[in-house]
């Protein structure tokens, strides 16, 4: 006898309810806690299937049900398909996503190279103040669990946990409980030691896996933080005699090509909360090879709660007035462009 919709959300509804209370859960409990909208007689037939069938058990004559293992056994297999699901779906459309958004903010890079005669840089978007969006435990061997933490931006991060028991099914689901109560829609400054003792004392003896989890929360915003950027005509720098000196240019192409100060310009302002336009003359810059020149940034948004940050490199000479009125014109306009190229 298969599980039809209405016995497996009684059953999910049971197993929830016990996990929260620890106690045996009734018919009555049940019709407040599903949105089957049934009679406590029907849920009691339906319980009474469920038992026989040897997903929940009773253990004295007049008190609720409890699950058994092999109701355990189902409510993890149902959840962890749906979970896996969701994270294949997450990652197609992730891929299909960044294909799109490389494709818009090269062409943007390139267009506005040539619109300005200067060289230009482009950060791909990311989510200011990472949240958690859900942490899931699932068993690998005895030894061994993995921890896949989704991220706001649907960033996917797999950690390996080595354990030092087999843990069971129940421990699995009240730990996924826990980290899940917790965590969800936090961003890291917001994960306090008060916050992360509380949730350890809950988990008793397996208080090193919250540990080990937030530590993973942890990297898994962080490693969120290397930026992509996107340049497009650093050799519009030649044109400008005061920038053409041999040394002075080959040093400033060298910081485009590796890209690892124009990382820091560009973080700086994003993690400034400015969201206007920023102009660095000469000495102001913080990227010692453009001490020459003047910079413009402009942080810019997309809808979802992205953002990143476009700059333009020329001499101190630059047309401010041209550069500054492209960037504002950019910084209203990407979020139209990215979604036309839908």
């Amino acid at each position: 006898m298969e599980l039809d919709e209405r016995k497996t959300k009684i059953l999910q509804a049971v197993i929830r309810n016990y996990l929260e209370t620890g106690e045996p859960v009734g018919s009555r409990t049940i019709s407040k806690y599903t949105d089957l909208n049934l009679s406590s007689a029907t849920i009691r037939n339906e319980m009474a299937d469920l038992e026989e069938m040897g997903y929940i058990l009773q253990p004295h004559t007049s008190a609720g049900r409890t699950p058994s293992d092999k109701g355990y056994r189902f409510y993890v297999d149902t959840m962890m398909e749906a979970k896996e699901r969701e994270v294949v779906e997450m990652k197609e459309m992730l891929l299909e996503r960044q294909d799109k958004m490389e494709q818009v903010l090269q062409r943007v890079a390139k267009v506005l190279a040539q619109n300005t005669q200067y060289a230009t840089m482009i950060s791909a978007p990311k989510m200011a103040g990472n949240k958690v969006k859900f942490v899931q435990l699932s068993r690998v061997d005895e030894g061994q669990i993995l921890a896949v933490i989704v991220v706001e931006g649907n960033v996917i991060k797999n950690n390996i946990l080595t354990v030092r028991e087999e843990l069971s099914d129940e421990t699995l689901l009240k730990l996924n409980l826990l980290l899940n109560t917790n965590l969800t829609g936090l961003s890291i400054s917001e994960i306090n030691l008060g916050m992360i003792s509380a949730m350890k004392q809950q988990a008793g003896i397996h208080s090193d896996i919250v540990g080990e989890v937030i530590d993973a929360v942890a990297d898994a915003i962080k490693a969120e933080e290397d930026l992509e950027i996107y340049t497009s005509g650093t050799n519009n720098i030649f044109r400008y005699p005061e920038l053409a000196d041999q040394e002075k240019a080959s040093e400033l192409i060298n910081t485009f090509e590796e890209k690892e100060q124009l990382e820091n310009l560009l973080n700086q302002d994003f993690d400034s909360d400015n969201t206007g336009i920023q102009v660095y003359i000469g000495n102001e810059s913080p990227v010692s090879s453009m001490r020459d020149c003047s910079v413009v940034t402009a942080t810019y948004e997309l809808g979802d709660g992205m953002r990143g940050t476009i700059g333009i490199v020329g001499p101190k000479r630059m047309d401010y007035d041209k550069v500054v009125g492209t960037l504002k014109t950019l910084q209203s306009k990407l979020d139209e462009i990215y979604k036309d190229h839908g």
